[in-house]
């Protein structure tokens, strides 16, 4: 016999190599384990997912088991959805789950949805308190919408008819989920804003608000017809005028508030006109002292003028009594006229 002699070397490098090949069975054992659980409920399922595409969404930390069970869903309901798909949503920070539901009450209702579209809506409504799923349910079953919403604080809406008599409307809209123009398309705001016009649009043309209390429908008839729900994620199915009723005489109110403003106006112009009387006379009093200053002043030189008379010789002693006398005459005169009548 001849005896084999083994190195240092090769002995070493066996022992490496067993260890590194019990941490591959090791490791593909661990992940055979981690795994094996959802793969077998996908195999069942007949949504077979493989372990290669778990173990990548595991690495780009993606919920597998999310992603597998949402997969058997679509399967079962006969949707075929692949997980790269559902993955590439997920990683856009969609909802995969409300995307699969809504894709199967759209498929069982017959509206035809792709899994693009449902996703395009799903990141459209992201942020907001609306779903995919609750935008295929109100295709499905129609919502109805208040006009003027409750919400702003306002339940009826005013509207002024050719003869002046204010009429309240409150009405329903009926509108359902127009999937095709949902993503980019006006919301709710912009139905209830193009009703509220169409409505008070059409009390506006009316010639009395008895038109509008005996045909009530005919508010809807033109305010359909005005297209309310283009370019919107609506389509509206219907406009019932829940309520119509007399807000009072707009009319009367504006004549008297008119008739009022006028009344200040020709009051103000009264009072000018006043003012200016008042002006005039308080300057016709003034003249009129000017003028008495004026015979004041000239009476005043009436002594001057006689001292000058007697100092000239053009006046004696017997004229100047004279005219004392005439003086005195004048005054008693004058007393005898102003004394009171018995």
């Amino acid at each position: 016999m001849i005896a084999q002699v083994t190195s240092p070397a090769e002995s070493n490098l066996g022992v490496i190599v067993a260890v590194v090949a019990i941490v591959v069975v090791v490791v593909i054992f661990a992940i055979i384990a981690k795994f094996f659980k959802t793969w077998l409920r996908a195999r069942l399922a007949k949504a077979p997912v493989a372990m290669s595409n778990m173990l990548g969404m595991w690495l780009r930390k993606v919920p597998y088991s999310l992603v597998v069970d949402t997969r058997i869903t679509a399967v079962k309901a006969g949707l075929e959805v692949s997980t790269d798909k559902l993955e590439a949503h997920y990683l856009a920070g969609g909802d995969i789950e409300d995307c699969v539901l809504a894709l199967i009450a759209a498929e069982k209702a017959g509206i035809p949805l792709t899994f693009d579209r449902a996703c395009a809506i799903d990141l459209a409504v992201k942020g907001t308190s609306k779903t995919v799923l609750e935008a295929v349910r109100t295709s499905i079953n129609p919502r109805v919408i208040d006009c003027p919403n409750p919400n702003a604080g306002q339940t009826r809406l005013t509207a002024v008819a050719r003869d002046g008599i204010a009429v309240a409307v409150r009405a329903r809209v009926t509108v359902r989920t127009n999937l095709e123009r949902f993503v980019g398309g006006a919301t709710e705001e912009t139905i209830v804003a193009r009703v509220g016009e169409g409505i008070v649009s059409a009390v506006g043309s009316a010639m009395s608000y008895k038109d509008v209390l005996e045909r009530p429908e005919g508010i809807s008839d033109k305010v359909l017809e005005k297209g309310v729900d283009a370019s919107t994620a609506f389509t509206v199915l219907s406009i019932d005028i829940a309520d119509v009723d007399v807000a009072g005489n707009v009319g009367a109110r504006l004549q008297a508030e008119q008739a009022e403003a006028d009344k200040q106006i020709a009051q103000a112009k009264a009072e000018v006109r006043r003012a200016a009387a008042v002006a005039t006379e308080q300057e016709m009093s003034a003249r009129t002292q000017e003028m008495r200053a004026k015979v004041v002043e000239a009476e005043s030189e009436i002594p001057m003028a006689i001292a000058e008379a007697f100092r000239n010789g053009n006046l004696g002693v017997i004229d100047y009594a004279r005219y004392q006398n005439v003086v005195a005459d004048t005054k008693m005169r004058e007393n005898i006229a102003q004394a009171p009548q018995a």
